[in-house]
Formats: structure tokens, sequence, C-alpha cells
């Protein structure tokens, strides 16, 4: 796991070394153990390294070819790298990294080598020949990739940051992206938070060459679900999901340093561990962040696990005031923007205090195996559809209402409800991701917004083709929550607030194999009659009765208790400084913080901490606004 960046199309090669050098070091978290950079007269890579497999010098980047035609800088892990390895007999390999595979696989097949990767990777590919440049991401976005191409200069890095360093593009925010942040608490790629910096898409490669950017799709999910499972009985499901959840954890054990996982005592997290300890020899080093003052604390289901595991098991005990504390740091970690970041940054900043430079995740699991209530209230809520049934004008009579008479969430999420052209699903699933309505949106932005949903945009792109899917309703949900709120709030939080720490983490439910299959299997198999049925009864026999039947909890912080009181101050510098700023109105972006600290109810803490997080970002960055 590393941090990469890169420079195309400059006529000053000792200015252009420079501002590499700015680039890289600006990412220097990203990989502590070594650095590498490589200037010539057509492009200039930068390298950090975090060594995780072969930790000799032998895995330096930027890395060459034995023949010194390509060259390659990348941020990854390719799990599958020794089967690959076996079938390229041509090569003289010279080292035992994943790297060198990677630039012998391009040579042989070229783009090509892409469908035959198992990983999580964004990599680029410089051929001192032709002078093009490929790069690549993964299929579901695990690894980040950021490019400005602009004036013939195309540059590009694994974070934000780097970018802003490198002197090539103004530090401007994104007006035409802060609809979309105050809509869902972050910024769908491929938009970022800054003018003219865009994401490369999961599944997505590009060619770079004589000034031009081509970018192709490799792959998606509606495109690569699994045709046969819908044919397969449900003890042939149970068995194939068990198989390959367990291929998918141990191919993420490979590595030549210490690893652990985190162990929150979910279902997810707990699957994770069970496997590990099945397929590993070593005792498996586990940790769990608990808040000893919270009656919710998770300690006790983790520690369930551990026992049964036999795991070398840390609970690291927080108190509300250590978080507080450290919540400077977190959002100085932050690359990017996002209304839920700190968590991570805590959990991955106490994993690495206890030795660890690797761990696996239980991310995903939610989102493939029917894990959030939304499943259950898209796929089948008579309620809502005989609302929606209404004439509109009657349904808006009906919500206006009961929002009058209550100010709650619940009601103002009907009031938008009732806006809606029709109950399907490509209509109602973007209200339902959202935590604020246009409204208020366009109350608290000094001009009118009319950017697009990004939300109903990427669903309808990603489910554009469903006729032959007509019993995988739930798989629909699932492409929905992976291609929005998984790729672009968890996985990007969980790569900068893991990577700021260098802190490398695997997540063993987004293996593609796993991914197609269970997306596969129809609603009959999987429908959540209870939370995550189907990986549940594939497994069961790992799992203990306590584990299975536990409420879902996660951190909870007094977060409207801080943001009143210990954070008051902070949050009202803020506050009053994005107010002055261009894009806000300020009467009611101030009106609203005020009623939030009177106490209304339909105004929630996370209502006012994206905007203290946007703020605090700006003058971190120096944003021009």
């Amino acid at each position: 796991m590393c941090g990469i960046s890169g420079i195309i199309g400059f006529s000053d090669k000792e200015e252009v070394s420079r501002r590499i050098q700015t680039m890289t070091d600006a990412i220097a978290h990203r990989g502590p153990d070594d650095q590498g950079i490589y200037v010539d007269d057509f492009i200039a890579l930068g390298h950090r390294r975090l060594a995780i497999i072969d930790l000799s010098s032998a895995g330096h980047q930027p890395m060459w070819d034995f023949e010194k035609r390509y060259t390659i800088v990348y941020n990854g892990e390719i799990y599958n790298f020794k089967e690959i390895k076996s079938q390229i007999n041509d090569y003289p390999f010279q080292s035992n990294s994943d790297t060198e595979v990677l630039l012998a696989a391009y040579r042989k097949w070229g783009s090509g080598m892409l469908e035959k990767l198992a990983g999580m990777f964004a990599f680029a590919i410089f051929d001192k020949v032709t002078n093009e440049t490929f790069i690549a991401r993964d299929r579901l976005g695990i690894k980040p990739l950021y490019y400005y191409h602009q004036n013939g200069v195309f540059v590009f890095s694994s974070e934000v940051r780097s970018l802003l360093k490198s002197g090539f593009l103004k530090a401007a925010l994104n007006h035409s992206a802060l609809g979309d942040y105050f809509s869902y608490q972050t910024i769908h790629a491929p938009n970022t938070i800054i003018e003219n910096v865009f994401c490369l898409m999961p599944g997505h490669f590009a060619l770079i060459k004589n000034k031009e950017l081509n970018i192709h799709k490799y792959w998606s999910l509606q495109n690569s679900i699994d045709k046969d499972a819908i044919h397969h009985s449900i003890d042939q499901i149970k068995s194939n999901v068990k198989s390959l959840l367990y291929q998918a954890v141990e191919r993420r054990l490979v590595s030549d340093v210490d690893f652990g996982a985190f162990l929150s005592g979910g279902i997810d997290s707990s699957a994770v561990v069970a496997i590990m300890s099945e397929v590993h020899s070593k005792k498996v080093k586990t940790f769990n962040v608990s808040f000893d003052e919270s009656e919710f604390s998770e300690a006790r289901f983790a520690n369930i696990i551990a026992k049964k595991y036999n795991t070398d098991h840390t609970e690291i005990r927080l108190s509300p005031q250590m978080f507080l504390e450290s919540l400077p740091e977190a959002l100085s970690a932050l690359d990017h923007p996002s209304g839920d970041g700190p968590n991570s940054y805590i959990v991955s900043k106490a994993t690495k205090k206890g030795g660890i430079t690797m761990a696996l995740s239980g991310l995903g699991g939610d989102e493939l195996f029917a894990g959030y209530p939304v499943f259950k209230r898209m796929h089948s809520n008579k309620a809502l559809n005989l609302f929606t049934s209404l004439p509109k004008p009657l349904r808006q009579s009906a919500a206006g209402v009961l929002a009058y008479l209550n100010k709650g969430p619940a009601s103002k999420k009907l009031l938008q409800i009732s806006q809606a052209k029709n109950s399907s699903f490509e209509e109602l699933y973007p209200i339902w991701r959202k935590i604020a309505s246009q409204n208020t949106i366009n109350k608290l932005l000094s001009y009118d917004d009319t950017h697009t949903n990004f939300v109903s945009k990427i669903i309808s792109s990603e489910t554009s083709d469903w006729s032959n899917f007509s019993n995988h309703n739930l798989s629909k949900i699932s492409i929905a929550e992976m291609t929005t709120y998984m790729q672009n709030v968890l996985l990007r939080d969980t790569d900068q607030m893991s990577m700021a720490v260098a802190l490398e983490v695997r997540v063993p439910f987004l293996d593609h194999h796993l991914v197609e299959y269970v997306l596969g299997v129809s609603d009959h198999h999987k429908f959540p009659s209870y939370p995550k049925k189907l990986l549940i009864e594939s497994i069961e026999e790992l799992l203990p009765r306590e584990i299975v039947h536990r409420p879902k909890m996660g951190f909870v912080l007094p977060w409207e208790h801080w943001l009143k009181n210990e954070m008051r101050s902070f949050c009202s510098e803020r506050i009053d400084a994005l107010s002055q700023r261009s894009f806000i109105d300020e009467k009611q972006l101030l009106k609203r913080w005020n009623q939030f600290l009177k106490g209304r109810k339909d105004i929630r803490w996370n209502d006012m901490w994206i905007c203290i997080v946007l703020e605090d970002y700006i003058q971190k960055n120096n944003l021009h606004s």
C-alpha cells in the first residue's frame, strides 16, 4: 500500500522535478518506508512506499521492467499475483513483489491484464517507446486515483491535497458540487470538492497520449452478475457463498508484515475473524475500540468472538473526552470533506499503535447481504406504495400537515417523498439516502441550486438494463448502495483515514468473485427476514447465537452535546466563517445554527457538522471560494 503521483505534459524538466517532489512529499504519510522519483522528457512519477509484500529494496518504485521500456507507480495489493506470475514464462523476474507482476502482465496482455487481477489497486504504467501512459483503478473503487487535465497537462495522485501542491491548478472550490455535498454528506465521483479535479471511476482505465485523455470502462456491477446463481438451490448457494468468502479472506492474508483485524463484535467483522482463525496457522490479532461510558459498548460481543477463536485481542478503551481530543487531528487527516470520517481515524490510529501495518475489515457486508433497513424498506413497503399512489396534491397536503405537527426528520422525509413522481426505486432511493431536502439546500445556498442529482444519475446508469433480473430487486439496492454511499463515503473515508496513519485495510467482502455471485442470487433466497440472513445461514456454525441476534450498534457518541458544549467555540467559529462565504446565505445558516443550539428537533447534529467540516477543509487547504 502506497501513494502515487505523476505529471504528464510540461516544458521545464527542472521545474517539474521540484513539483513532483512536492506532490510526493504531500503523501508521505501513505508510505513512510521508502520514496522514489523518476523524471524524463515526457513524464514525472513519484512514489511513497508502505512495504507489505517483498520488504526488500527490490520492491522500490518507480519500478522498471527488465528491458527498461515500461515503468510503474502502484498503490494497492494484487492478491492473486503468484497465480498470474505462474502464467508468465517469458519474463525474468527480479523480485517477489506484486508490482513487478503488474509490469510483466501489462507487457504480455496490455489492458487485458485487468480481467486477471484480483485485488485493490490504482496504478500508472508509462511506455517509453510510445510515450503512452496507462492508468487503471480497481473494480469497486477501494483505492483512489484523482486527476487534473487542463491545457495539455495531466496530473494525477492518490490524494486531492497532493494535486493542490502540484502548482498546476487553482485551489478553487467546486461550487457545482455543493448541492451534492449538502444532500449526501459527500461528493459523488467523478466530481470532487475541487474545481477541475476528478476521480477516475472504479472499474475504469485511461490512456494518455499526445495530451489526449481517453477513458474506458472494463468492469461494472450490473454487467458482471453471475447469471448461473439464479438456478442454484439454496444449499448450493450457501455452500458457494461460504467457499467464496473463505477464499476471499485467505487471499487477503498474503503479507510479509504483521497483520490483524478490526473486531467490532458485529456479524461482518466476526465472520472475517472466524475465517482468519481457521485458515491461518498463527493466532489472529484483533482490535476493538470501545467507549466505557457508553451503555451501547460493543466490547462484550467482540470479547465473545475473541474468546471463541482464541485471538490475541486488544480492547482499546476510550472515553468520549479522549475521542473529542483526537478530533482536530482527524479533521487534519481529511483529504476530501466528508460527514463521517473521525470514527475510521480513531480505529485506524489505535490499531496502528498496536503494532499492526495491515488489517482486515468487515466493510461491504451490509451492502452485499442486505444488512441495512433500506433493503426491506425499498423491497416491499405496502404503506409507502399506498401513499405514493395517492394523487400528488393529496400526498403533499397530508405530508405538509404531518410535518407541521411533528417537526422530526421522519416527517420531513415523508414530505420529500410526497413530491416524488411515482413509487419507483429510481425515484425513491435518492430521497431515502438524502440527509437534507432540496428546499433546505436552496435556502442554505445563496443561489438557486440546480445540480444534477448524482445518486439518481448513478443508479440509472448502473441499473439501466434490469429487464433480465426481475427477481433481483435486492441486488439492485446492493448496487445502488455500493456505487453511492459505500464508494463515496465508506471506502473514501477508510482509505484517507487509515492511510493517514500508514495502515493498510483490506476488505474481503468486496472480493469481486464473491460480489458477482451474491448479486446473482435471487430475492427469494436473499430476502433479509432478519439482517444478512443468507450470510449467516452460509456460515452459521462460525457465529455464536449472541452475535447473530445482537442489536446493530456502531459508535454511539454524544455528538449533539459536544457541538453545543465542549466544541461550541470551535464550531461557532467555523459556522460564522462559512456564513461569510459568497455561496452561503448568511442569515439562513446562522438561523439554522441558533435553532440547533436551542434544540429544534428537525435540525440534527450532522446537518451542522457537514457545514463545520466544509469550512475547516476550505481553511486548511486555502481554497478560493
